[in-house]
């Protein structure tokens, strides 16, 4: 296929600098991933599209790069939505490269309206017109990505991709991603509320990601707190006064303090339902600064009734060295937050595993708490945790450390469950010097289990932590929760399944864990070779619910 319009295709995303690509491969898409794996871009085969959407979207998160998922036409893509439309609505720079029918193929068994499927889970729809414009729309939909942080569906007809590309189709120049200043007013706003606030706090985004230095320093000169969306998880690791992520996974201390600011700013964070607890976590008095890079960001959570103190359209790094000069030798702002009486109380109380519980386990099933907080012990530090969604998902997120926001993979802006495994795998291979950690429940792991064979083929060093209740939890608690009336829950519990066994099936070692010393398999795992993913089956005491499930379920 040397000179075709896929050929074309490929080399102008490889010079552009793709990162990886992910896929199944069929009829449609094979020549443009041969072409692919032929400019040099690393490929991996995965099971489902599903799963290959998902793991570029990890990649993507955790590298900072671009990254290509590629599907067959129609079929292939309808795979892939749920992993699209959790991309798009995290605003992961992901291009989808999939085939298209033949505009003459009317009744192809494969035709559907791929453009009205990407736009309606909030993906771009572009497309490879002509060979004469191919270069010039492969190149536009990958600036989309870079420079809007957009997931872009990029639809290449078959006719199109077999026809003979131009004979000179030099790969455009793309201008680097855009960096906006604030505006000196906003950043003297800020700086004025930030001299007069006594407890201030900030919030930090997948937006911030790449300000920890300058979000610290201007942190420290004004005594503000630091705290993070669950998504920039690890943004400020080892700092003295991290609070933490703010929101529904929120540990009480962290709760207390960020209801007590008078002043909250935002830096690249949605302050949405689930970072403030539907508003609840933040102070009727308090002021509200947002800073991001778009206008239509600003303000768009928040009550109409409790508007901005301030809107400010900015980079976070530039927005917070602009704002550190504004308050370089002027009088000490007047903030009470930062004493060392704080930092021993957030050092001595500030997480859920410094929590105190009662301890739920028996003799057949371990207290999830229990089991988080020993596998925080034994797991090596320099890890990435990559977590499913599910009534368990409030334990990997906060009792598992991670060394700083690369660490952390959550896909959860779908509220998708079964997308981890694939996520897990997509943040190892974006960080192959870090453990890879997936936690997940039974539901999700069952759902996504095709990818194990993926792991296993990559003999990725993969421990795959399941807290595993034998049901739907979320469910259960939700509708069997107290007060609730009795109804039955057949539906979403299912019979004890030995997981453990499943990975091994797939090739994967595995061990079921009840009690504590169960666990020493695990220790046993780390201290070995680790040439095979490890599948936990932890068999999980009911928490009646975690702390943060009511939450969820309030936006439902």
């Amino acid at each position: 296929m040397t000179g075709t319009v896929a050929t074309l295709v490929a080399r102008t995303l490889a010079e552009l600098g793709v990162g990886h690509v992910f896929g199944v491969v069929g009829s449609g898409n094979f020549h443009l991933v041969n072409a692919l794996v032929a400019c040099g871009v690393p490929f991996t085969a995965a099971r489902h599209e599903n799963g290959a959407a998902t793991m570029a979207d990890a990649f993507a998160r955790t590298s900072g790069q671009v990254a290509v998922v590629t599907t067959h036409q129609g079929c292939g893509l309808t795979n892939a939505t749920t992993g699209i439309g959790e991309a798009a609505k995290s605003r992961t720079p992901l291009v989808v490269l999939t085939a298209d029918t033949q505009a003459a193929a009317v009744h192809s068994n494969f035709r559907i309206d791929q453009d009205g499927l990407a736009r309606s889970v909030g993906a771009v729809a572009e497309r490879v017109h002509s060979p004469a414009s191919a270069a010039a729309d492969t190149a536009r939909a990958y600036r989309l990505a870079r420079n809007d942080r957009r997931t872009v569906v990029l639809s290449v007809p078959l006719d199109v991709q077999a026809a003979p590309a131009p004979g000179h189709a030099p790969v455009p120049a793309l201008p680097d991603p855009p960096r906006p200043r604030p505006h000196d007013d906003d950043a003297a706003r800020l700086a004025g509320l930030l001299a007069s606030a006594r407890r201030p706090v900030f919030v930090a985004g997948r937006g911030a990601r790449g300000a920890r230095a300058e979000l610290v320093a201007l942190a420290e000169r004004c005594g503000a707190l630091l705290a993070t969306s669950a998504v920039a998880k690890g943004l400020f690791a080892g700092e003295a006064f991290d609070l933490g992520i703010s929101g529904g996974f929120s540990a009480p201390l962290t709760a207390e303090l960020i209801r007590g600011a008078d002043l909250v700013v935002g830096w690249g964070c949605a302050l949405n339902m689930w970072t403030t607890r539907h508003g609840r976590l933040l102070g009727p008095e308090a002021a509200v600064v947002q800073v991001d890079l778009e206008e239509q960001a600003l303000g768009a959570h928040r009550d109409p009734d409790r508007p901005l103190a301030l809107g400010v359209v900015g980079d976070c790094a530039l927005t917070a060295r602009d704002v550190l000069a504004r308050l370089e030798g002027t009088t000490a702002p007047s903030s009470s937050w930062r004493t060392p009486e704080l930092a021993a109380r957030l050092a001595r109380e500030g997480r859920w595993r410094d929590v105190a519980h009662e301890d739920l386990s028996t003799s057949e099933r371990i207290d999830p708490r229990v089991l988080s907080r020993a596998l925080d012990e034994i797991l090596p530090a320099e890890r990435v945790v990559a977590v499913d969604s599910g009534n368990f998902m409030g334990y990997p997120s906060q009792y598992l450390d991670v060394p700083d926001e690369r660490g952390f993979c959550f896909t959860q802006a779908f509220q998708s469950v079964g997308l981890g495994l694939a996520t897990a795998i997509g943040a190892a291979l974006a960080q192959p010097h870090r453990l890879p950690v997936l936690g997940t429940g039974d539901g999700g792991f069952l759902m996504g289990v095709a990818e194990l064979e993926t792991a296993v083929r990559l003999r990725l060093p993969l421990v795959c932590v399941v807290y595993d209740d034998a049901a739907y939890g979320a469910e259960v608690h939700h509708f069997a929760g107290p007060g609730a009336p009795e109804v039955p829950l057949d539906t979403v519990v299912f019979p004890d399944t030995d997981l453990a066994a499943v990975g091994r099936g797939f090739g994967a070692e595995g061990v079921v864990v009840r009690t504590p010393e169960d666990l020493e398999a695990v220790r046993a795992w780390v201290a070995g070779p680790r040439e095979r993913p490890l599948v936990v089956d932890a068999k999980i005491a009911s928490d009646g619910g975690s702390w943060w499930l009511a939450e969820a379920f309030r936006g439902h």
